[in-house]
């Protein structure tokens, strides 16, 4: 057993962690994890089906005595986020997540974790095989691409579905059940340049950004963590005259980008004009997100001046737009006081084959907000003559506080731990709301451990929250009727 999880409560449920962590699993890369959960099932004598996008679905009989309870299903994702430090040689096709314990809380070495969602299944793979658990009828429910676009929850077949009653495991607050969530959108900008010859007496230089948080975009939006992107974006656009070479930032369409470079050439009598911007926007910076993102680093270093760059008016028109694009929280709820309503993530940025390519995703838990923020990212890239495109749009899940289910969790939570759980909506997707709108008459509610700072190098998972969530859940689909 890895020594990071020796000795970790419940032993079973870490030991699955830890399979789980052998396996490559970053999004569209799940075929390791579904033979891994067939073969699970297979080992145990439980039903699994494997739908036509991937998803696999395990169903266990009910416990003795507990055959006339409603079927429960408890679902997650078999995808993970892929994160690595910029000094990491790890390989998600091929290596295992190195797990590390810190005190209480378990995390990976310079990657991400995939407690989001590797700890749902973890838990749920430990009751599945458990005999001593009582239960109705139970499925599982492992969704596949999750995190880039929520592909397997658009998948689900309903006639592979029993259960009308789901607890989502993939919260990361403990004490908080979920019964709502945002909708979302993606917008994929394409921008082609003309290359023009550097003139001479211009000088080229690399202009990054790095040391930011990062995190997930629902969950940590709010947290009002600098975007690389946008960083570049500021300094970038005071520059008066330049050509832009190459361009590289962000990750993943749901990932706060925490690094970013530009490459880019100006006449050499701006050179000291250009440090003066670069010092200027990192005072700035430091100052502005003391609190909450006190590392920022801008770097300005020369490079070789190469022979072509993008010309200098598309280069202005493309900084212009990149700069007033919306980035961060739109709007706060109105009707779930503290829950944002409305936000924006400026995800990606890549320069290749003469072109840029910029994808930002949106989030809001209404819809019309949700399609009125990605318009207005999409028209500024407009305006500068980029093609525009808006795809993966998914549906919000509109809170029930009447739910039986969330009545049902309400109670358990109080029985098992002498506290009121707080009942409430959250910005990030779930698959929730699609599955609720696939499946007729499904009732939803989410929950799951402490995690922290998902979706980057700095994830964590707290040991006890698991220990007292995994028991809750047991508690739970032992009074469901």
């Amino acid at each position: 057993m890895n020594s990071a999880i020796k000795g970790l409560k419940p032993e079973r449920v870490w030991s699955y962690f830890q399979e789980i962590s052998k396996i490559p699993r970053e999004s569209g890369n799940e075929e390791g994890m579904r033979q891994y959960l067939l073969a699970f099932a297979k080992q145990h004598s439980l039903k699994a089906v494997t739908d036509t996008v991937g998803n696999v679905i395990i169903r266990k009989p009910a416990s003795k005595g507990f055959e006339n309870r409603p079927s429960v299903a408890l679902q997650g994702h078999m995808d993970m986020v892929c994160v690595k430090t910029k000094e990491s040689k790890h390989n998600f096709l091929t290596d295992p997540i190195d797990l590390v314990l810190s005190g209480d809380y378990l995390h990976a070495k310079d990657t991400t974790l995939g407690g989001d969602n590797g700890i749902a299944i973890a838990i749920a793979l430990d009751i599945l095989s458990d005999d001593t658990a009582e239960h109705g009828p139970l499925e599982g429910i492992f969704t596949v691409s999750e995190e880039t676009g929520l592909t397997g929850a658009f998948g689900i077949q309903k006639e592979h579905i029993n259960s009308r009653l789901m607890l989502n495991l993939d919260s990361e607050e403990e004490g908080v059940l979920y019964i709502g969530c945002a909708g979302g959108i993606e917008v994929d900008v394409q921008f082609s340049v003309k290359q023009e010859t550097i003139p001479a007496g211009y000088l080229a230089f690399s202009l990054s950004s790095s040391g930011m948080l990062g995190g997930h975009s629902g969950g940590e939006i709010h947290k009002q963590r600098a975007n690389a992107i946008k960083i570049l974006a500021r300094a970038l656009v005071a520059i008066p005259t330049k050509m832009l070479i190459s361009a590289e930032g962000g990750t993943k369409r749901n990932v706060i980008p925490s690094s970013c470079s530009f490459s880019f050439a100006v006449p050499e009598a701006d050179k000291s004009k250009v440090e003066a911007i670069v010092e200027e926007t990192a005072k700035a910076l430091s100052i502005e997100y003391a609190i909450s993102d006190p590392d920022i680093t801008l770097e300005l270093t020369p490079i070789v001046t190469p022979a072509k760059a993008a010309n200098a008016k598309q280069s202005e028109d493309f900084v212009r737009s990149l700069y007033i694009a919306p980035h961060g929280v739109d709007a706060m709820s109105l009707t779930i006081p503290g829950i944002v309503e409305t936000s924006s993530n400026l995800a990606i940025i890549r320069f290749a084959n003469d072109s840029f390519t910029v994808i930002s995703s949106h989030r809001s838990s209404v819809l019309s907000a949700r399609d009125d923020i990605a318009h207005r990212l999409g028209e500024a890239f407009c305006s500068c003559g980029a093609k525009v495109t808006y795809e993966g749009a998914y549906p919000s899940w509109t809170p029930n506080p009447a739910s039986k289910l969330t009545a049902f969790c309400a109670k358990a939570y109080e029985e098992y731990t002498n506290t009121k759980p707080v009942i409430t909506a959250i910005h990030a997707g779930l698959e929730c709301g699609i599955i609720n709108s696939l499946v007729p008459g499904m009732d939803s509610v989410s929950f799951g451990p402490n995690m922290y700072d998902v979706h980057s190098v700095k994830e964590k998972i707290s040991v006890s929250s698991v220990e007292r969530i995994y028991g809750f859940t047991r508690h739970l689909l032992s009074m469901i009727k």
